[in-house]
């Protein structure tokens, strides 16, 4: 009987340097998340949490819904949030204004526009060409959705004077609009382009995110002062996502929809699945999740043709693809 309990006794504190060490590293933290939306274009985020690899971290996740990438970047800024999850354009804006604590990008989920062109009628044989002359909503004026909508006009041989764009209507309220009769075609993002077109309502033409190329969407960021702080935290966190990120890539649309469903109780399992197939179809994730200077040049032309950027940002004071460099590897 010694024998066994001294036995059982090793075993047991074989296993304590795995999980304690987590647990010392991060020290059982809770991080605020402010989000720019809530969508299932960042289901591995939410998958991180649903398949525990969060708590596994040592990390307890409160998301909050900001509601748009300003309102994120004035909660980090405020202090009422450790990560802001948004486009990196918002800590651009933050940077050339001349901050002492200059919000840094320290990660990237997505990497790609992740809305979808819906028109009225099926149009099998869509181009971008058909849009000349058409009412199109795409987004608030100086968003980056009806920016990169605008670039992907312009590099399909659109004049300033062709493009049709809708700014009237807000970015929450523009599906609802198209329903009620305006505009010829309407992005959306998933599950609502999918929703609209099971009900005949509209037809799913073509992807922004395929024409716009890759573009760093929306990222992790965070106070360089709070980052300096809290390393191996922010390193956990990025690893839960990371891990979570390949599941996406691996695990069936089905069981995705499994794990995704406690966040968004009011869409279907049916709608869940069909929404992360269309992110896994355009490889809407960035699975190193560190950020370009390619991709981000692309955000800064995409900014610049609105006439949004009034000069181009520093890559290297933006970024710190250190993070996930050193947890890709430890990954591997």
């Amino acid at each position: 009987m010694k024998k066994i309990l001294t036995l059982l006794a090793a075993g047991l504190f074989a296993l304590l340097p795995l999980s304690a060490c987590k647990e010392a590293e991060t020290n059982g933290v809770t991080l605020r998340v402010n989000e720019v939306t809530h969508s299932i274009f960042y289901a591995p985020m939410y998958l991180a949490d649903s398949l525990g690899y969060f708590e596994e971290e040592g990390i307890r996740v409160e998301f909050t819904n900001g509601g748009g990438a300003d309102k994120v970047m004035s909660a980090l800024l405020a202090g009422d949030a450790d990560i802001g999850f948004c486009g990196p354009e918002a800590a651009l804006y933050v940077l050339l204004g001349g901050s002492a604590d200059v919000p840094t990008v320290f990660g990237q989920l997505t990497k790609r526009d992740g809305s979808f062109l819906v028109a009225r009628e099926e149009d099998p044989d869509f181009q971008w060409t058909d849009l000349k002359g058409k009412e199109i909503l795409a987004g608030r004026q100086g968003g980056v959705p009806a920016m990169t909508f605008e670039y992907v006009l312009k590099e399909n041989g659109f004049t300033e004077e062709e493009i049709r764009l809708n700014y009237d209507v807000s970015f929450n309220n523009m599906t609802a609009a198209f329903l009620e009769g305006t505009a010829e075609y309407c992005t959306m993002f998933e599950p609502t382009a999918s929703e609209v077109q099971a009900q005949g309502k509209g037809y799913i033409v073509a992807a922004v995110g395929d024409a716009s190329g890759e573009v760093p969407y929306t990222s992790f960021i965070a106070k360089r002062s709070w980052l300096d702080k809290h390393a191996d935290v922010a390193k956990g966190f990025l690893r839960a996502v990371m891990r979570a990120i390949e599941f996406a890539y691996s695990a069936g649309d089905e069981e995705i929809a499994t794990y995704l469903y406690k966040q968004f109780p009011d869409t279907s399992y049916a709608s869940i699945s069909t929404s992360v197939k269309s992110y896994k179809r355009i490889d809407a994730w960035q699975r190193d999740m560190q950020m370009s200077k390619q991709s981000f040049d692309r955000l800064q032309d995409i900014i610049e043709a609105a006439g949004e950027l009034p000069e181009r940002g520093d890559f290297s004071r933006l970024t710190d693809n250190s993070f996930a460099e050193e947890v890709r590897k430890t990954l591997k």
